[in-house]
């Protein structure tokens, strides 16, 4: 009976859990079996027009222009281009009452070539002065020191 006791005593100490140990375990990562499928492919729209081809030479024309009497501005531009050759102008009125027009080309790798006139004539009139101003000096007022009875 001993033995029996013994025993029983060694198999309860071997499968007792083992004494709690210091520090942090960190807790077990949930990682679930993937369930998606990949996005399916989509073929593209069947095209009834070519593709555009960027490989043509450049071709454009454009104009603006402003013109504004209550405060005098007055400017605008225009431009056209064909392949390498471009063409334009621009003007603006200058505050001394002149138009001040630049005409320009480029000719494939000739570089900016332009022309400036000028239409009309400077006017410079005289200045009037609606202000006058007036001296505004005055002199600080004397104290004189008054008697301290005690």
């Amino acid at each position: 009976m001993k033995i029996i006791i013994t025993l029983a005593v060694a198999a309860l100490s071997l499968a007792a859990p083992d004494r709690p140990h210091a520090g942090y375990t960190p807790p077990a990562v949930y990682r679930p079996a993937p369930t998606y499928r990949p996005a399916p492919t989509y073929a593209p729209p069947p095209s009834y027009r070519p593709a555009p081809s960027y490989e043509a030479p450049a071709k454009y024309a454009f104009d603006w222009a402003v013109q504004d009497a209550y405060s005098g501005n007055d400017f605008g531009h225009q431009e056209s281009r064909d392949g390498d050759r471009t063409q334009g102008s621009y003007y603006v009125q200058l505050p001394d009452g002149r138009r001040q027009k630049v005409t320009y080309y480029v000719d494939g790798d000739s570089g900016y070539v332009a022309e400036v006139s000028y239409e009309g004539e400077a006017q410079y009139p005289a200045q009037r002065t609606s202000y006058t101003p007036s001296p505004s000096y005055n002199p600080s007022p004397v104290y004189a020191a008054a008697p301290v009875y005690g």
